[in-house]
């Protein structure tokens, strides 16, 4: 059986299982006219130079028009990213996409003027046009504007920055076209016969309980790594470096302190969290002594850490029998929020399966227009998939309700607030789980899932964090980063986390050059920031009543109208002190004591 065989071709998909993106756009010949017709509204931007601080009317008829055309440009921009990430091979979805990004930064360019010029408005005349009930549903966004005013530049120097933003994706996009479309992993030996080596199928060959095929997989699946570590090494150096420049140029300490600032985060958080995390790596040694003992292994290698601790728990969820069980686990939310998850992820919002040139893993794909779609490369057999499809279905409700509750200028809220909804619905699909579990065996497996998610999320998101603090820290103080050093602090790295208790190979420093996430820099901590805070809004909602769903759900509908912190605080967490943190990994610790009890 050969590849093909196994993995189809886009065109081979059930159309039933592909999302309808008939919202942003009918077809493409729609799209094509969509984008002529944004091209047509561009020389309109620059009419409004000069006007911006004449009136609170002017101002207004320029802000509404730039929402006009952004909604038009998201539009546009969602249709072409979601048909590339159907079949990265595909060049006429590459052709869009390009063409997209052209005009786009078209536009960049010509309204680069905005900016520095509404900051230029003297501060006596500004605070009188936030005053005026004309520009009252821009407030919001006005207010964000005159924050940034220490870090924008002048008019030409905004627009040659704003020229440089498809270039700037050069790195990312050539990473993400060698590793998920000219990689070719190859197949694997199982006792079933051989199976293909995919990003998709590497976790569910990791998790498989033969151990050569885990270790074959993960050979196999690094050895590719290894070919190309050079190359990947300088994409992800220039990356860096584009960090670097850009924190710079806007006059911010650090590339950190330039990522943090949109969110109005303190760099303390950031350094809370990977404080709290090394004060309970106990916790995590603890459980990979147990993993041994369970397991019979030791030493422990890399590739065993996530193969299921109970051989005889198979599961079986099939993608509608995966709704039915999340809708139920997410019924404290009550019936408004089901109800609409639920026609979402039956009617189309999901792109379920794995298909040749997709883009792997999983995300959400909101916007203002258009449904907020759901990419999947959808496996039954692993419990963590539907998971997957909770935390993304978490996402698709925050878009939804941000969209149906907020304008456009500031519905968008922010990642470091989307990691909390998303891993909020899988606390409460784990609750349900471990609740109706029809064994002992099962509670244990679904506990030892809670456990690798947490390891996962915290743990191993924040081991991440600290990769790219390093990384941007070393370019920051002017020393190079090479394919050596890269992976020497990521191995120091690894040997810190696991302390002796999991083995090491010769690839396993290779991680830390194939994660997609370190293209948008110093995001990963928001995983961990937000799994801890979800584990205690989930137990909020969980042993309360309506007060604490309703504040939950208000916290959803906020969208961008309030900076994070500030949301959250208003949902009952505070994220600027380490507690939620230490909360979230002393449940971790009880979930291994429960677990060393099943064992025992």
């Amino acid at each position: 059986m050969s590849k093909t065989d196994t993995i189809p071709e886009r065109h081979d998909v059930t159309i039933g299982d592909t999302w309808d993106l008939s919202k942003l756009f009918a077809d493409d010949d729609a799209w094509e006219q969509g984008l002529k017709q944004f091209d047509s509204m561009l020389p309109n931007i620059e009419s409004f130079k000069g006007t911006l601080g004449k009136s609170a009317s002017a101002l207004k008829t320029c802000l509404d028009f730039m929402n006009e055309l952004g909604i038009l440009e998201e539009r546009l921009g969602y249709y072409a990213h979601l048909k590339t990430c159907e079949d990265g091979r595909n060049s006429s979805h590459q052709e869009k996409q390009a063409r997209y990004m052209q005009t786009a930064v078209k536009s960049e360019a010509l309204a680069s003027y905005m900016t520095p010029e509404i900051q230029a408005i003297p501060d006596d005349t500004m605070r009188s046009l936030l005053e005026s009930p004309v520009l009252a549903d821009f407030r919001i966004y006005l207010r964000k504007i005159l924050r940034f005013k220490p870090h924008v530049l002048s008019e030409k120097e905004e627009k040659l920055l704003a020229l440089q933003m498809e270039a700037n994706q050069t790195a990312k996009k050539a990473f993400s076209a060698l590793t998920d479309v000219d990689f070719d992993f190859g197949l694997i030996d199982t006792p079933g016969g051989e199976q293909p080596l995919s990003h998709a199928m590497f976790s569910v060959h990791l998790q498989n309980q033969d151990r050569e095929v885990r270790k074959s997989a993960y050979r196999a699946y690094y050895s590719r790594y290894e070919e190309h570590k050079h190359a990947i090494a300088a994409l992800y150096t220039g990356s860096v470096h584009l960090d670097t420049y850009r924190a710079r140029v806007r006059n911010y300490p650090s590339s950190r302190a330039a990522a943090l600032f949109p969110d109005n985060v303190p760099e303390e958080v950031y350094d809370n969290l990977i404080r709290t995390v090394h004060d309970h790596l106990p916790h995590l040694q603890r459980y990979y002594s147990l993993r041994k003992r369970v397991l019979g292994i030791d030493p422990l290698n890399h590739y065993d850490v996530y193969v299921p601790l109970l051989k005889t728990v198979k599961v079986d969820y099939p993608y509608n029998k995966a709704v039915d069980l999340v809708i139920e686990s997410l019924s404290p939310l009550g019936p408004e929020y089901c109800d609409l998850l639920k026609q979402g992820l039956k009617d189309r919002w999901v792109d379920k399966y794995e298909n040749k040139g997709k883009r792997s893993g999983a995300f959400s794909a909101g916007s203002y227009a258009g449904d907020p779609y759901i990419l999947l490369n959808y496996e039954g057999s692993v419990l963590r998939n539907v998971f997957t499809l909770a935390h993304e279905g978490g996402h698709s409700m925050h878009s939804l309700l941000s969209v149906r509750n907020n304008p456009f200028q500031h519905y968008q809220y922010t990642i470091f607030e989307a990691e909390v909804a998303s891993t909020f619905n899988e606390q409460l699909l784990a609750d349900h789980m471990l609740k109706t579990a029809a064994s002992e065996d099962l509670k244990a497996y679904i506990t030892g899932k809670l456990v690798d998610d947490i390891i996962a999320t915290i743990y191993r998101q924040t081991m991440f964090a600290e990769f790219e603090l390093l990384t941007h820290s070393q370019v920051e103080e002017g020393r190079p980063l090479t394919v050596d050093n890269l992976r020497s602090t990521y191995r120091t790295l690894l040997e810190t986390y696991f302390r002796g208790e999991v083995e090491l190979s010769d690839l396993s420093d290779l991680e830390g050059l194939r994660i997609p996430h370190f293209y948008n820099a110093f995001y990963v901590y928001k995983y961990a920031t937000g799994l801890s805070a979800a584990v205690s809004l989930a137990r909020q909602v969980l042993s309360g009543g309506a007060a604490e769903r309703d504040r939950y759900c208000a916290f959803l509908k906020s969208g961008g109208s309030k900076y994070p912190l500030e949301s959250l605080a208003a949902a009952g967490i505070d994220m600027s002190r380490p507690e939620p943190i230490r909360e979230a990994l002393n449940y971790f610790g009880e979930l291994v004591d429960t677990l060393d009890n099943h064992f025992s």
